[in-house]
């Protein structure tokens, strides 16, 4: 009994030893992390919207490259009517060949579903994405994304 309390008299002893942080350390610390997310997070954000934008471009491509595949079985473009799930699901038209894709018909990078529309009014079809605010026009990350602007890169 009394090993085992000299032992723990000892360990209270060391613990007591040990000297913890400073306010005034906090307090710096804390300052030096505040100034590093200050200076650095408005450039990681504006990288967000940058990417999130070509992805949506990316998209685009993609769906278009099944539009077009689907129009060699067909022989046109699906309706507005049809949309683009029937790059995924035969819309009850002979020599459909499909699914277009690998996956579903992909959200745009903003979560909403991406318009389409044949005939379109830049070409055979018009796709887009409206942007972050999902309405028509708008800058910066409202931008739309669109099929016509994105073919002629």
């Amino acid at each position: 009994m009394r090993q085992r309390y000299s032992a723990m008299k000892r360990r209270l002893r060391s613990l007591g030893n040990e000297r913890g942080f400073t306010l005034i350390e906090l307090l710096v610390v804390i300052i030096v992390l505040g100034l590093l997310v200050g200076l650095v997070g408005p450039r990681l954000f504006g990288r967000v919207a940058q990417s999130k934008q070509a992805t949506a471009k990316a998209q685009i491509e993609l769906l278009g490259a099944g539009l077009d595949q689907y129009r060699l079985d067909i022989g046109s473009y699906p309706n507005t009517s049809q949309g683009i799930d029937a790059l995924q699901k035969n819309p009850g038209v002979q020599n459909w060949n499909g699914p277009y894709l690998k996956k579903a018909v992909p959200k745009d990078p903003w979560g909403n579903p991406y318009k389409y529309r044949a005939p379109g009014q830049h070409g055979e079809y018009d796709l887009w994405s409206e942007g972050a605010d999902g309405a028509a026009g708008g800058d910066g990350e409202n931008t739309d994304i669109v099929s016509w602007d994105v073919e002629k890169r």
